[in-house]
């Protein structure tokens, strides 16, 4: 789980469009990135990864849209 924050808020179609450059950037690292969620007044998206480790996971941003987030997370399901 990745966390962004971005000073000012951001725009929930702001964040659709960068999670669609996302998706594209991803296959070649074995990235999937699954879902995102924004508070659009705080500035922060979650976006939950499955990666093969956190820099795979930064780079797809990196390359996507240069958002890098502030802090990665490895987190494990449950129910």
């Amino acid at each position: 789980m990745d966390v962004h924050t971005i000073d000012g808020g951001v725009g929930a179609a702001d964040v659709a469009t960068a999670h669609q450059a996302d998706l594209r950037a991803q296959v070649p690292h074995e990235v999937s990135y699954l879902r995102y969620w924004v508070d659009e007044a705080e500035g922060k998206i979650f976006c939950l990864v499955d990666a093969p480790d956190a820099g795979a996971a930064a780079t797809v941003h990196r390359e996507a849209h240069g958002l890098v987030a502030d802090e990665i997370y490895q987190v494990t399901e449950g129910s």
